[in-house]
């Protein structure tokens, strides 16, 4: 396990191919209830308009003064959460001033682990990622190319817990293809269904009641206790294609959208109880 500090590197998992590491040796008891967020930051850029996205489009590829600044204000808004799912990261390009905004806002937020997926490597031009900050170290990371005809959609699963009663929180950023997001997500319920614990979190592209979702929670028994809560656009919230879905065993306590306009998303959130078989060590342990 790396933690997140300077005298030790986080977990980056390398998006080339398949992979499954192991990370810590000892299993971790969970808490009895987690704090979650979902949020796709755009790279850090803040959007109040759809005439930004031309008008100011070029801060998708130089890097903008404003950038960090604004990532800083997003690291104060994910402090107080237990694991916060990110998406649409840079890991150290141009276009963010080369520096690993994944890292970054582990830094500022004070997070011990930080588990990372850089999906799109374009060398210094832009490191397309997403990531998954934590307050409790995972015991294996897998990363997963999604099936699409356009390259660069991926899944990182993260498993808490111990083997014999493990927490896999899975973070995801779908493809705009219908049928893109259909054949990803039944991949992902291959991956997931024999599983009992499972929290599934991130930028969907999809709506709530879309024939998508609903093939995903038919194969995997996940579940949304919350449908229509618009995400995006933040300056005027009509879709919702940010979701946290959770499996049964799971006690959803409270679940709503953050009014904090500091992406072209806003962040949905979610508390939740774990089953008492989480919180109990590992009698190997």
């Amino acid at each position: 396990m790396w933690p997140n500090n300077s005298s030790a590197r986080s977990v980056a998992v390398n998006a080339s191919a398949s992979s499954v590491q192991s990370l810590t040796p000892q299993p971790t008891a969970l808490p009895a209830r987690l704090r979650l967020m979902s949020y796709n930051i755009q790279v850090g850029i803040q959007t109040r308009y759809y005439h930004q996205y031309f008008t100011r489009g070029w801060r998708h590829v130089l890097p903008d003064a404003q950038r960090l600044p604004n990532l800083r204000r997003i690291a104060g808004l994910i402090g107080e959460f237990d694991l916060v799912g990110l998406q649409e990261l840079d890991a150290g390009s141009l276009r963010s001033g080369f520096v690993d905004q994944t890292a970054f806002l582990a830094d500022r937020a004070e997070f011990a682990y930080r588990y990372q997926q850089t999906n799109r490597p374009l060398g210094r031009l832009a490191q397309h990622s997403n990531g998954l900050l934590s307050r409790l170290p995972a015991y294996s990371v897998s990363e997963h190319r999604l099936p699409g005809r356009i390259p660069g959609r991926g899944a990182l699963m993260v498993r808490f817990g111990h083997a014999q009663a493990t927490l896999l929180v899975v973070l995801v950023h779908l493809a705009l293809s219908k049928r893109a997001r259909l054949n990803q997500l039944a991949y992902i319920g291959e991956q997931i269904s024999p599983r009992e614990h499972v929290i599934m979190m991130g930028d969907f592209n999809c709506h709530s009641r879309s024939p998508e979702l609903a093939s995903l929670c038919a194969q995997s028994d996940l579940r949304e206790p919350l449908h229509d809560l618009p995400t995006y656009p933040s300056w005027r919230p009509a879709h919702n294609i940010d979701h946290i879905l959770v499996s049964p065993s799971l006690t959803v306590e409270s679940a709503q959208v953050l009014d904090a306009p500091l992406s072209d998303h806003l962040p949905m959130t979610m508390t939740v109880g774990l089953p008492t078989v989480l919180s109990q060590p590992h009698a190997g342990g």
